[in-house]
């Protein structure tokens, strides 16, 4: 393994996760491999996530608990950031105000009116999905699980390609956005797809397979939606922005698996 792959990795799991991981490089070439590896880091908080999620349901707690578990220990491995940026982003386009000032209202840290709604309901539609899945059992549960962190943190992947701008000149956002080259975005995106319906079909035969890269699809699908949102509101891209999409793909993802 490279020394730009392992910072790679660290950049990865330093800025998007609570992990005590410590980032050693913080330029551009690190920032491109840290956000190639974002499926990795979402891989790891997805497995951590399912772990007590199959333990309570295994131990009788019934599917609701293990629900409730699976969607709240990734917003601790990430010490609520994504969440966090996912309030922002709310209140931001809700403001219905003009980019500089949306941004302005963005970087507050108190949390106003749509950012409360927002959260709310997409909490309340993660542990739903969730308490489906889990239902069905406890395999569904943890691979639905697994699936989401790691399409949610594709998606990162994908805003962060050449051509999406920054709408601000600091912080994470103006880090990393405009670093991934196209092709290396779509590799990792077919490298998911893959993994997603490899893991699909080891639990459900072909049709497994072909349910799971849709729910991966899916959620890419959504979180693309809002970052052109996004970039037309705000005119590029920033921290709150990747924890908005982080959040809403996962939503997408675990929703499609539940249909079908």
């Amino acid at each position: 393994m490279t020394s730009l792959n392992i910072h790679g990795i660290r950049f990865a799991f330093g800025t998007l996760t609570a992990l005590p991981v410590h980032v050693s490089r913080w330029d551009r070439e690190a920032a491109r491999a840290g956000m190639l590896c974002a499926p990795l880091a979402g891989l790891v908080v997805g497995l951590l996530a399912a772990v007590p999620g199959v333990l309570l349901l295994l131990g009788g707690s019934g599917p609701l608990l293990a629900a409730v578990a699976s969607t709240a220990l990734p917003a601790a491995l990430t010490r609520g950031l994504h969440l966090d940026g996912l309030a922002d982003t709310a209140d931001g386009l809700g403001s219905a105000k003009p980019a500089e000032d949306a941004l302005r209202i963005m970087k507050r840290s108190d949390i106003g009116p749509f950012g409360v709604i927002t959260l709310l309901f997409v909490l309340l539609a993660q542990t739903a999905a969730l308490f489906e899945l889990y239902g069905r059992g406890w395999a569904e549960g943890a691979l639905g699980t697994v699936t989401a962190a790691v399409t949610a943190r594709l998606a990162l992947t994908l805003a962060s390609r050449r051509g999406v701008p920054p709408a601000r000149p600091e912080g994470l956002g103006a880090a990393v956005a405009g670093t991934v080259p196209p092709a290396g975005a779509a590799v990792v995106a077919l490298a998911v797809a893959v993994c997603c319906a490899g893991a699909g079909a080891l639990l459900g035969g072909p049709g497994g397979a072909l349910h799971h890269c849709a729910a991966a699809l899916a959620g890419v699908a959504a979180a693309q939606l809002m970052l052109r949102h996004c970039v037309r509101r705000f005119g590029g891209v920033t921290g709150d922005v990747f924890g908005a999409l982080e959040e809403t793909a996962a939503t997408a993802a675990l929703l499609a698996l539940t249909l079908g």
